[in-house]
């Protein structure tokens, strides 16, 4: 795996892409990113913290991570944690159920562009035809507590999110 390392408003010296470059390099040993798959790292200043964004494309979706630490070391450390445990909860899942229907799902989903250097405020989404697994699978993947998609049982635009009991719930707009 390849890994662009970005600095805004903060100075970051090699050794830090160094470590960042040898620490998500560990995660080649998952069957999920290829070699050829390019990860981006941002480090940028968070109030008095630092802020690490980690994104990589997998075979499977996008992995994410986002972790605010006084230490960046520490910030890198909590990243690859999560971020091996999102790569074991889609293998698990993955391997449960659905996957072939699955796997050629996500490897189909090339929306995602690397190439803007500016976060924005306006996000524009494509609603996907989903049923709710799926649903789950792409919020748990992009790390968020909701996903707006569309259910192929019902055809109705609904949001999966999670809930505070730790459940999940649907919204349908009818």
């Amino acid at each position: 795996m390849k890994v662009n390392v970005y600095a805004k408003d903060v100075v970051i010296n090699p050794d830090v892409e160094k470590r960042i470059s040898d620490k998500l390099s560990f995660l080649d040993k998952y069957l999920l990113i290829d070699q050829e798959t390019i990860a981006q790292a941002i480090v940028k200043k968070h109030g008095n913290n630092v802020k690490l964004e980690i994104t990589i494309p997998s075979k499977i979706g996008y992995l994410r991570s986002e972790v605010v630490d006084k230490e960046l070391k520490n910030a890198i450390d909590d990243s690859i944690d999560k971020l091996e445990d999102q790569i074991r909860r889609q293998k698990t899942r993955l391997n449960r159920r659905h996957k072939e229907k699955l796997a050629k799902a996500f490897l189909e989903d090339e929306n995602y562009d690397f190439s803007k250097d500016a976060i924005s405020k306006v996000k524009r989404i494509v609603v996907d035809d989903l049923d709710v697994d799926e649903a789950i699978i792409q919020m748990e993947l992009a790390d968020h507590d909701f996903y707006i998609f569309r259910d192929k049982d019902t055809n109705l635009v609904s949001v999966i999110y999670r809930r505070k009991d730790g459940d999940y719930g649907v919204l349908e707009v009818v």
